[in-house]
This record gives C-alpha cells, sequence and structure tokens, in this order.
C-alpha cells in the first residue's frame, strides 16, 4: 500500500486518523459542529470490523467508550461543548482508572447552548480541570486538517502508553476546512503493555504506568472509581493509599510533560513572540508570512501538559503575545511559568483573528509595562 492523497474536511480526517490508529469502537451522540466525525465513523467502522453504537447521549457515550477500552479495543468519541460538560465525571472516572481512552472535543461558543456554528477555543480550562480531584491530562490541538489526521493518531498512542483519557481539542473552523492531506499507509501504532502474570494490577513500572488487564486474558482484577490499593482494592480510609495512588497518576504525566511535548519554535531570537495552538496559528502563521524574520513563534499541538521548557528557548523575549479564541485562559498557564510581560489578544464570537488585528497587539507589545496586558480588538 502507498500513501493516498485526499481532499477532506477537519473532522473526517480526525475519523480517518482514528481509523489509522486501529480505533474499532466509537460511542457517541450527535452535536454540532463534531457530527460529521460520527457520521464518518457510523460508515467506516462496520467495514473495517468495528462498531459503531449512537447513544442516548454523552454520558452514556463517555461509560461506552471507557467499557471498550477493557475490552481490549482502542476507543473513541466526539463532541462538543455541552457534550463535553456532560462527560466529565466519567472522564475524572476514567483518569482513576487508569482508562485509555480519546475524546475529540470540536469547541463551540459558549457557555450553555451558546453558539453551536460558530468556533471557539473557550473548553481549554475545562478540558485540564473539569472533573473533581487532582489528576492531570493529555490534551492536542490541531490547526490544519492535516494535524487533525496526524494528531488523532498521536493521541491513541499516548493514551495506550500513558493510560489516561487524552483530548483532542479541536475547533469548528479546524473541523469544518477542507484541506489536501496524506493519508499514511503505515502509521505508528504504539500498543498498551499488558499486564505480567503474577504483576498487580495496579502496581507501577518504572515510568508510573501499571499494565492493562484486559477483559478475556485471563487476569482477576477489580476495577473501581474508589480509592485502590495496588491490587485494585477499595482502600479508602487509609491517607497513605490515596496520597500515593494521586501522586503517581499526577506524575506519570507531569514528569514526562517535555517529553510529551510537541511545539514549533520558529525564530527564537526574537523579543516579540507569539504564542499559539489551533486556528488561531493560522492567522500567526499569515502574518510570518508577511512580514518574515521578525517575529518569533511557539505553536503548541500539545497544550496539556503545558510545555513549560519551550519558553525559555525565547531567550530574548520582551513580550509574549497570545491570540485566544476565548478569554485568554492559556494565558493564565504561562503567566504561571514565565516573568516576560504577557500580550493576551482575546477573541469572541466565532471568527479568527485577522493579521491586522495582531499587528494591533504587537504594537501595544512593543511599550508594554505591566505582566498582563489585555488587548481588545
Amino acid at each position: 500500500m502507498t500513501d493516498k492523497t485526499d481532499f477532506l474536511n477537519g473532522n473526517v480526517a480526525c475519523a480517518e486518523g482514528a481509523l489509522a490508529a486501529g480505533c474499532r469502537f466509537f460511542a457517541g451522540y450527535p452535536i454540532t459542529p463534531s457530527t460529521e466525525v460520527a457520521e464518518r465513523m457510523a460508515v467506516r467502522l462496520p467495514k473495517v470490523g468495528g462498531i459503531f453504537i449512537q447513544m442516548e447521549d454523552e454520558l452514556a457515550s463517555a461509560a461506552a467508550i471507557i467499557g471498550g477500552s477493557w475490552a481490549g479495543a482502542r476507543t473513541m468519541t466526539a463532541t462538543s461543548g455541552p457534550g463535553f460538560s456532560l462527560m466529565m465525571e466519567n472522564i475524572g472516572y476514567a483518569a482513576f482508572t487508569e482508562t485509555p481512552i480519546v475524546i475529540v472535543n470540536v469547541q463551540r461558543g459558549g457557555p450553555s447552548t451558546g453558539q453551536p456554528t460558530m468556533a471557539a477555543q473557550g473548553d481549554m480550562l475545562q478540558c485540564r480541570y473539569g472533573s473533581h480531584g487532582d489528576y492531570s491530562v493529555i490534551a492536542l490541538s490541531p490547526s490544519s486538517v492535516q494535524e487533525m489526521y496526524d494528531l488523532t493518531v498521536k493521541a491513541f498512542n499516548l493514551a495506550d502508553r500513558f493510560r489516561t483519557p487524552v483530548f483532542l481539542m479541536t475547533d469548528e473552523t479546524i473541523g469544518h476546512m477542507r484541506e489536501k492531506i496524506t493519508l499514511h499507509s503505515n502509521v505508528e501504532i504504539v500498543p498498551r503493555r499488558e499486564l505480567k502474570e503474577g504483576e498487580l494490577p495496579c502496581a507501577p513500572d518504572e515510568n508510573g504506568v501499571p499494565g492493562f488487564a484486559t477483559f478475556g486474558m485471563g487476569h482477576n482484577v477489580h476495577i473501581t472509581g474508589l480509592t485502590h490499593n495496588e491490587k485494585g482494592y477499595p482502600s479508602t480510609d487509609s491517607a497513605e493509599v490515596h496520597e500515593n495512588l494521586v501522586r503517581r497518576q499526577v506524575r506519570k504525566i507531569e514528569d514526562f510533560r517535555n517529553e510529551i511535548a510537541d511545539v514549533d519554535i520558529v525564530n527564537p531570537e526574537a523579543e516579540l513572540v507569539f504564542i499559539s495552538y489551533g486556528a488561531p496559528t493560522r492567522t500567526v502563521r499569515q502574518l510570518l508570512n508577511d512580514i518574515p524574520d521578525t517575529y518569533g513563534h511557539l505553536n503548541l499541538r500539545i497544550v496539556w501538559p503545558f510545555p513549560d521548557e519551550s519558553l525559555l528557548a525565547f531567550k530574548n523575549a520582551k513580550a509574549f503575545i497570545i491570540p485566544e479564541m476565548n478569554l485568554g485562559q492559556i494565558a493564565k498557564e504561562v503567566r504561571q511559568h514565565t516573568n516576560t510581560p504577557i500580550v493576551v489578544v482575546p477573541k469572541l464570537g466565532g471568527a479568527l483573528h485577522t493579521p491586522a488585528e495582531l499587528l494591533k497587539a504587537v504594537e501595544v507589545a512593543k511599550t508594554v509595562k505591566k505582566p498582563v496586558t489585555e488587548v481588545r480588538l
């Protein structure tokens, strides 16, 4: 087989990436602007021996892919803001039971029902902190249709490697645009590590990740959302067990944050540096193309865990300019990792930033004095 070139929208490319990665179970509920992911999976999964189920709601969708994962399948669902909110309890359950799943959030304007057909990035902090308790997540953010395909494949590999929910945090712009892409004949598959005979089901390896006890493989395991010991049995009255479990599950991701990181660094000697992820990256790249060798750019393909060491690449930076389709959610994270002044460029309502709007932010950044300055467009 050879690579194939096609002309697809982002949501369809996401579905094709999932299939290439070996996803064979999809449970979902249609919601704008993510519905094309489910529609494509409904057509394609039966043809490759997979299963598609339309569930009654997003709570059930998240529960179903958790069960499918424990049955040994690579599993995925797709949703948007209101449905994502409904999934939060099961996301916490998946994190605590260390269940590898992939959740695609094609973001739209919120809160509540908001703007179903308009793009936004307002769920980025919800993705990181939406469920209760302490846990860490991995979240990818594509800025092109090709990246929708490639990062979906990567999401499955990260989910299985770290035994954790992984999020593809895209938006209506990328989900619905059409671009020429390459569908690869072979993609890298990083399988989950099966539990070894005699190994405790919740005992970590040297990287902090236990082996996976797939149903039907002869393992005798107990799976619970309660605090549990290394045998998998509830141990809710022990402060030591709870702290060790939570800290280990956080460390297995946070200790590898700079290995997980996937970034583009452009012009690291620049004094004015854009930081972007997702759709706004396209405008930043247009500006850098129009005015080359002037500004730096840090593009985040993986936003969580936040790749803090990437900021150190810009040693001459006098200001970081951060365009987001929200009120500055990732700018808050950047602020925690640098003393360099930050210029926040929020935009709501569904439209991308324009190059002219970014140049307005540049003029502010040239004379910025405060640690955080917001540019009102």
